[in-house]
């Protein structure tokens, strides 16, 4: 189970906003193919307007072509990680050298910056970090050790484990290179993307409630044609099918630090009215979109002439009792734990105008696992339903509204998902079957190198539910 899930975890990439994995692991394979042809021309047709403005094409080749000169074809490359979340970094080994070539997308996936500079090795010190654990169960202990280790210090987690009803919580900070507990279960963090499947939920009790049917259009909600006179339904942005692209192309990407704080009801209006474009046929791909969730929690204020944390703050704060869930990181004081970025420094927290439905809740974990033990209650017909699967992804993956459903090789079934903003990392996975839930928050960037590491522990613990 160990090894699918890790298999998993590549193939996914749901938890960093930015990183369409897929996208810039094309942009590298072409990039590649057409320097080792001399195919220049093509590369210089992969860039943005502006990165040919910056490049012009006889620059391009004379640039590539002393490149070749100096340092031969590329005969293979590894990915590394992510710079700032901006750019994708490749470890490249070129027939006379080892250099790191950094790719830039913008938007429509066009090349917007290109660098490409000696590699310098990441230098790995071997954690020095000291296991004061001993008072949780030793299993236990060694899981977060050999998982949080090598964060930077003030790391926070915060756990809760549900097994058979019952509910256990454990946190951890590191400070002075030293893991140790921390009650921390009531700190709030920002959550990401598993806001998706809270936005899912507000639909499906909308739904109960017979305000509309999931197979209807959103259309019908706004007093303009959407772009082509493309028609989107509830379920398609609730499941990835809409044939959305992850992002508008009109949301601003050069405020890294908020970057969805300023788009709001004027810029989406714009997009689906003069900009909207589907990369998939509807209902026949699955593509994650942050765009897609964030329309859906907005339509479904639209729909209701309130807003989408209105309705969120009704329909399931209050109903499921999470007192310490928001909408906003103002005024949360001492109780909001700082996010941080791979070096440890403290980030500022991201604001959601229209989209907030992609990514906006902070909670914490106390609150979380009533919401975990309210999915084990089945007279929750709302919940029920938005696990029900509504795609099959691939023969190990469907996905219900919101949930991802993933098999295992045991053939038990996970309700997951995780997020990540530029402060925060986060996983849920519950098995109804087990009666099992475990909930990880943590102030581990999603752009931190060894972020993974918070979904393998969320894996990795349900993993040990199972056997007992």
């Amino acid at each position: 189970m160990k090894r699918f899930f890790l298999f998993l975890m590549v193939t996914l990439m749901t938890n960093v906003l930015f990183a369409q994995a897929e996208n810039y692991s094309a942009a590298i394979d072409s990039f590649q193919t057409n320097y080792n042809t001399e195919k220049y021309d093509e590369i210089f047709n992969s860039f943005s307007s502006k990165m040919k403005q910056s490049l012009p094409l006889e620059n391009t080749k004379q640039f590539l072509m002393n490149l070749r000169t100096q340092f031969g074809k590329i005969e293979n490359k590894e990915f590394v990680n992510y710079q700032k979340g901006a750019y994708a970094s490749y470890k490249t080994q070129f027939e006379k050298a080892i250099l790191s070539v950094n790719i830039s997308l913008d938007d429509h996936n066009k090349i917007n910056g290109l660098s490409i500079k000696p590699y310098e090795e990441v230098k790995v010190n071997e954690s020095k970090a000291i296991n004061a654990l001993g008072n949780y169960p030793k299993e236990i202990s060694n899981l977060f050790f050999s998982k949080c280790k090598n964060f930077p210090n003030n790391t926070q987690l915060s756990v809760a484990i549900i097994h058979n009803d019952e509910i256990n919580y454990y946190g951890i900070i590191k400070e002075n290179d030293t893991i140790k507990p921390i009650d921390n279960k009531n700190k709030i963090f920002e959550i990401g993307s598993i806001t998706k499947v809270f936005t899912s939920t507000v639909l499906v009790s909308l739904v109960e409630d017979n305000k509309f049917k999931l197979a209807d259009y959103i259309n019908s909600y706004y007093s303009f044609p959407f772009k082509d006179n493309t028609k989107i339904t509830f379920e398609s942005l609730a499941n990835h099918t809409s044939g959305l692209p992850r992002l508008p192309e009109n949301l601003d990407l050069t405020n890294a630090h908020n970057p969805y704080k300023n788009y709001g009801e004027k810029a989406l209006n714009e997009y689906l009215e003069n900009m909207l474009k589907l990369e998939n046929e509807p209902a026949k791909v699955y593509s994650y979109s942050n765009l897609g969730a964030g329309l859906l929690g907005y339509t479904l204020g639209v729909s209701q002439k309130t807003s989408f944390q209105k309705l969120l703050q009704d329909r399931i704060f209050e109903k499921f009792r999470m007192t310490n869930s928001f909408t906003s990181s103002n005024n949360l004081n001492n109780s909001l734990v700082k996010g941080l970025n791979s070096n440890g420094e403290i980030v500022s927290n991201w604001d959601f105008d229209a989209l907030f439905g992609a990514g906006g809740i902070l909670s914490s974990t106390e609150d979380l696992a009533k919401f975990a033990k309210a999915q084990l209650n089945p007279k929750n017909r709302e919940l029920a339903l938005s696990r029900k699967p509504t795609f099959n992804v691939n023969e190990k993956m469907e996905i219900g509204l919101g949930w991802h459903i993933l098999k295992s090789e045991n053939d038990k079934e996970l309700f997951w998902h995780n997020g990540g903003t530029a402060g925060y990392s986060s996983s849920i996975a519950i098995n109804l079957e087990g009666r099992n839930a475990v909930i990880i928050l943590s102030n581990v960037s999603a752009f931190n190198p060894k972020m993974k590491n918070i979904d393998n522990l969320c894996f990795e613990l349900i993993g040990t539910l199972e056997n007992k």
